[in-house]
Formats: C-alpha cells, sequence, structure tokens
C-alpha cells in the first residue's frame, strides 16, 4: 500500500499495549504510526482509533496533515478509506473501523470516549492526568510519540511499566529523507551538542538557557484590551514570514500568530492581511533589515515601521518582553515550539567540560519572536511608549 521504514515495522509487530515513540527530529515516527493505524483499521474491522494531540490546531499541521498525505499517495489505501470528514476530521474505511482526529481540553473533556487503539502525538504536549483518562478507555493497544527536549511524565508513569515498549530514533531510521536534510541535522553537531543529543540523536536532554520562561498557553485573545500592534518578520525561501497580533491587557502580552508561511512575496503579504481583516491603520512594525520590503507594503497603503535596532537591541527587546507575562493563543503552533527551543548561546571549556551561558541568544527558532520583539523594542520599552500617534497609547475596546 506504501512504503515504510524501520518504525513501521517496529510499532506493527510489537505485542505490547503501551509503544512509546521517542524520537528526533524527522525520525519519521509520526508518520509510521499513522502507516500502523490505517493497516489496524483494515485488519481489525469496526475498530475505533483516535489520534489525539494537545489542541486542534496542532491535529491540523501535524497528524491530520500527514494522514492525508499517505491516503492520498495511495490507490490501495483510497479504495478501503473514503475521503476524510473534513468537518470532524474522521477517516471512515469499507469494513466500519474509523480514525479520528480529536483532541481534549482537561481530564474531565477525555473520559467523554473509549476506542480501541490510541495515538498521542507529541505527547508532551498533554497532561498525565488527561493521559491517564484515555488510557482506562482505550481497549487494544496504545501508540505515544515525543521529542524528548526534557524529562517529563512518560518517563517517569510510563516507560519501564510491564506489558510497555520503548523505541528510540533519530533522523538516520528515516529512509525517506533526503541526503540535504539527514546532512542539516547533523550539523547540530557543531553549533549545539547538547541540541544535537535531543534532536539529531533522539536522547532525553535538559535543554537549559531558555530564553524565555515567561509564558503560558491560552484560549484565546482578550475581548478587551489597551493596545494592539502587529510584529512582522520577514521570510521568504528558508525561513518563515511571521506576523504576530500582539494586545496589552491586563498588564500582560497577548500574543497570536496569524501568519507563518514560507514563499511569501510583499504582495501576498498585504492579501493576507487584507484577508485577516486588518485595517489599513494597523500598527505594524517590522524588521527594519527590510527597508524596500517596508516601503512595498507603505506603497500598498499599510502603516509599516521598521523596528527600532541598535548594538543592544536584542537583549533590550528581550529584556523588555521578559517583563510581561506571555499569553500565547492555541492556535499559534510556531511561536509555542519557538519558546520551547530559543536558548543562550553556551560556550563550553574544554578542559573542564563546563558550560557558561553567554548574553546573546543562538540565532535560530525565533521568527515569531523577533516579530513581537520588533513590538516591544518600538512601543513597549519605557522610552518610547509615548512616541508617535495618539492612537497608540489609547485603550481600545472590542476587537478592532
Amino acid at each position: 500500500m506504501f512504503e515504510t521504514g524501520i518504525l513501521y515495522e517496529k510499532n506493527y509487530a510489537s505485542r505490547a499495549y503501551i509503544n512509546v515513540n521517542q524520537g528526533g527530529s524527522s525520525s519519521g515516527k509520526t508518520f509510521s504510526i499513522l502507516q500502523v493505524l490505517f493497516t489496524l483499521g483494515m485488519v481489525d474491522p469496526g475498530c475505533v482509533i483516535s489520534v489525539v494531540a494537545q489542541d486542534v490546531p496542532n491535529l491540523r499541521r501535524g497528524a491530520y496533515r500527514d494522514a492525508k498525505r499517505i491516503w492520498g499517495e495511495s490507490p490501495d489505501l483510497k479504495a478501503w478509506w473514503g475521503r476524510p470528514n473534513e468537518t470532524d476530521r474522521i477517516f471512515t474505511c469499507i469494513n466500519g473501523s474509523i480514525i479520528e482526529f480529536v483532541s481534549f481540553q482537561d481530564e474531565q473533556d477525555a473520559k467523554g470516549s473509549r476506542r480501541d487503539y490510541l495515538f498521542v502525538n507529541e505527547c508532551n504536549g498533554i497532561s498525565y492526568d488527561v493521559f491517564r483518562q484515555l488510557l482506562l478507555r482505550t481497549r487494544k493497544k496504545i501508540f505515544l510519540d515525543y521529542n524528548p527536549a526534557v524529562r517529563f511524565w512518560v518517563h517517569d508513569e510510563v516507560i519501564g511499566q510491564d506489558n510497555t515498549q520503548l523505541f528510540i530514533s533519530d533522523h538516520r531510521h528515516n529512509p525517506f529523507l533526503s541526503a540535504d536534510e539527514h546532512k542539516k541535522i547533523e550539523a547540530y553537531y557543531h553549533q549545539d551538542f547538547e541540541f544535537f543529543q535531543v534532536y539529531a540523536r533522539g536522547k532525553t536532554g535538559k535543554l537549559a538557557g531558555l530564553v524565555y520562561n515567561n509564558w503560558e498557553v491560552v484560549p484565546e485573545m482578550p475581548k478587551y484590551f489597551k493596545s494592539e500592534w502587529y510584529g512582522l518578520d520577514f521570510g521568504f525561501t528558508n525561513d518563515p514570514t511571521a506576523l504576530i497580533r500582539v494586545r496589552l491587557s491586563e498588564g500582560h502580552l497577548w500574543c497570536q500568530e496569524l501568519i507563518s508561511e514560507r514563499g511569501l512575496t510583499n504582495p501576498d503579504i498585504s492579501k493576507r492581511m487584507i484577508n485577516l481583516s486588518m485595517h489599513s491603520g494597523s500598527d505594524i512594525i517590522a524588521d527594519s533589515a527590510e527597508p524596500k520590503s517596508i516601503a512595498e507594503l507603505q506603497r500598498m497603503r499599510w502603516r509599516v515601521e521598521g523596528a527600532l535596532k541598535g548594538a543592544d537591541s536584542i537583549s533590550s527587546g528581550i529584556d523588555t518582553l521578559k517583563r510581561y507575562k506571555l499569553m500565547v493563543t492555541q492556535d499559534s503552533a510556531l511561536i509555542r515550539s519557538e519558546l520551547a527551543k530559543y536558548r543562550w548561546a553556551n560556550q563550553v571549556n574544554k578542559a573542564t567540560g563546563e558550560e557558561t551561558l553567554l548574553n546573546k541568544p543562538v540565532d535560530a527558532f525565533n521568527h515569531t519572536l523577533d516579530a513581537i520583539r520588533y513590538v516591544a523594542l518600538n512601543r513597549l520599552q519605557e522610552q518610547r511608549v509615548y512616541r508617535g500617534a495618539k492612537a497608540r497609547t489609547t485603550q481600545y475596546y472590542g476587537n478592532n
């Protein structure tokens, strides 16, 4: 039906009730488990299979998107499984089996359904209490996967228990990556060894030195707020363009990811902002290293200005943001991913092995965070709070 790798073979052949897939970046664990689920649905008529992630946006961008790709590329699967129901995110097999893609808000929410097979994708994104309720309501087999950036409940409550199998994988187990993709991941060895251990070798890490620890996930943006701005970081081929809505409310900064996409031209960005119902007078602070892009957007009648950069603008902007609690919406997948990876650079003493954090961050995993920092530089630093148009410090009500 489809080409498979070693992780498919190991997970499908496993007789364990709980199958833990700990893996580095691009190891193919999610893809392989989804292939297993399609197969199980065909050989076990009428079964119910649940794929769970921490929220619907993560499902749509991750496991659900991968499942549609697997289905779309296999004529044999299409003969067994009908076109997915996009509203409910359900695949239905001709033998009565279903694969549903769902999320649960809390432990109580997870009590409401039962299933034969369970796959918790990026399980470090859900609580142990939610998982425990899912486990109690799963009859036949459970699959878990995650990147092992830090130790969490899987290591303490699951691994090592009876009827549990652990698979550790990395990009070298994925036969579908290109040579350039393998090379890029291996290059982490020379950039950041701890990061290399986690994302290139799938080993449980202890990623110290995260830049931001002052954030939490919230369901949505506040309806009532004091000020609203937009941060814009330009990208194209290798990096995504990131547009972030930032609101100041109740003394916190509320952040929502509106655009995170590669290959956008400036006219494309303008169209995306129109489709988002942004007003032409919206207060947009963009990367001042792209004056041509800023000028083009200004000619399209967007109120865009360059971020006020300087010798210490990165550390200054970070210091300003750390004075606030960052409230990140559930649908802001890239912001949350970058917050979990954005670290201070370190220097290792070769003689002693002692690691010293430097006062500058690693220039990676920072596209959405740079966009938020541009807002901090121009609107939140004390000496600049009241500069510019009066509207920038006026209290707003409603969704603007």
